[in-house]
């Protein structure tokens, strides 16, 4: 498009007249677009998120939303896209999109050391692009002394053409809690699986519903926290018993960040809602929102800046079940304490969670000196805070606990690697300190 201007000046009221002669020019349409750089994925997976199409116009917002696309489907480390005009054409385009593979396979550790347990181990195995088709398949093992589980997991992000996808979870899951594993009659078992749906309704926005089957069994003995034995009384159960739970499920997901994998801009929000119906053995509701935002300070320093609040709660006389309560404590909460050991102690001092739950997190990061701007491998610091509180409890800001400290975060080939050392800065002798802690397949 050619813009000429024409003035016309009236010299005797000061005034001007100006007249804009636009020329559209010709129109310039996408004659192919061109993926390269894809050893593994297949064409369809990037091509599907491209919101640019052949023989179509030329449109510079949809390339930028393709991008966004491409890479927020996370197989990807870069995404670039140009243009390239096409010879004896000067009305058409080429579109080369040019992606850089990163290991899709993943290997999940997480490692801890208890006076009980010693050294712990979690593992699990996940294909997030299983044969370049985009799909993923998560096998997850787990045969620690205190928390045995098996769980198999797929997830198709198009499960049809539309763009609606389907992730389904089966699971078979033992757990004597850490602090208790001298106690042999202790545990909890829960067996079952789940479907749900994820419809878009916008580029951004996703509603997902969902449905589930649950069957738990609670064994307990004197040494076990009173609250469990307490729960079972008031839904007219005895240790040992089936409980059995379907679970509803819906949600909404917005996605404006640059990157699924290493984000440095926009926001990300969800909201989660899951009801145990009636015709099961409990009636519950937790409902969850999560907020985080990204904001660059400049191509290398980023803010990160993570939310969250869940709340849960019994309804039809039945008080909220113990194993769906939440914790708090370690990496992806509050760094510095003891895995999943804030909130109310049980009658022994140990931590058994609790219906509600404040997070927060903020982030000041940056490259490794002398990587420049290398967004797989960098340093941060944090600021946490958070905690748990029981069934009907209000959500007190004085309650909530503090720390700070700094770590490294690094794309390895099995996987994201997150280290941090933590800091509690508010604390009393009840608390479980753990400074040092690491994990691999973990965000915030």
């Amino acid at each position: 498009t050619t813009i000429n201007p024409q003035p016309q000046i009236d010299k005797e009221k000061r005034e001007v007249a100006l007249t804009l002669m636009v020329d559209p020019g010709r129109r310039v349409y996408v004659r192919r677009v061109n993926v390269v750089g894809n050893s593994k994925t297949r064409d369809e997976v990037v091509r599907r998120e491209m919101r640019q199409m052949e023989s179509s116009w030329f449109d510079s917002e949809k390339l930028t939303q393709s991008q966004a696309r491409i890479n927020r489907t996370g197989y990807f480390t870069d995404t670039n896209i140009t243009t390239e005009d096409v010879a004896g054409a000067p009305d058409q385009v080429d579109v080369n999109v040019n992606v850089t593979e990163k290991p899709t396979g993943q290997i999940s550790l997480g490692l801890g050391f208890s006076s009980t347990d010693k050294l712990v181990l979690q593992a699990g195995l996940r294909q997030d692009n299983v044969f370049g088709s985009g799909t993923s398949l998560g096998l997850d093992v787990n045969t620690a002394k205190s928390f045995r589980t098996i769980s198999l997991t797929q997830y198709d992000p198009y499960f049809t053409v539309d763009g609606i996808s389907r992730s389904t979870d089966i699971y078979y899951r033992t757990s004597r809690p850490l602090y208790y594993t001298g106690d042999q009659d202790y545990k909890i078992v829960s067996e079952g699986g789940n479907v749900k749906f994820g419809v878009p309704f916008t580029e951004t926005d996703t509603v997902f519903f969902g449905i589930g089957y649950e069957r738990t069994q609670v064994t307990i003995s004197p040494n076990t926290p009173l609250q469990y034995g307490q729960w079972l009384t008031k839904i007219g159960k005895s240790s040992g018993d089936p409980i059995n739970n379907f679970p509803f499920t819906i949600g909404w997901a917005r996605d404006r960040r640059d990157s699924a994998l290493v984000p440095t801009k926009g926001p990300y929000t969800q909201a989660n809602v899951e009801v145990g119906v009636p015709g099961g053995d409990t009636q519950y509701y937790r409902a969850s929102v999560q907020q985080q935002y990204f904001y660059p300070l400049s191509k290398a320093f980023t803010m990160a800046f993570n939310g969250e609040v869940a709340y849960g709660h019994g309804y039809g006389n039945t008080p909220f079940p113990v194993f769906k309560n939440f914790y708090a404590g370690g990496i992806g909460s509050v760094r510095g304490y003891q895995t999943s050991t804030l909130g109310k102690k049980d009658q022994n001092g140990n931590p058994v969670g609790g219906a509600s739950k404040v997070i927060g997190n903020v982030e000041f990061i940056f490259p490794l000196p002398g990587s420049g701007v290398d967004r797989t491998l960098r340093l941060f610091t944090f600021f946490d805070f958070g905690n748990v509180y029981e069934e009907g409890a209000p959500l007190l800001f004085s309650q909530l606990k503090y720390s700070t400290g700094l770590g490294m975060s690094w794309l390895s080939p099995i996987g994201p690697l997150k280290i941090s050392v933590g800091f509690p800065l508010k604390k009393d002798e009840t608390d479980k300190v753990q400074r040092f802690q690491f994990q691999i397949g973990t965000a915030f």
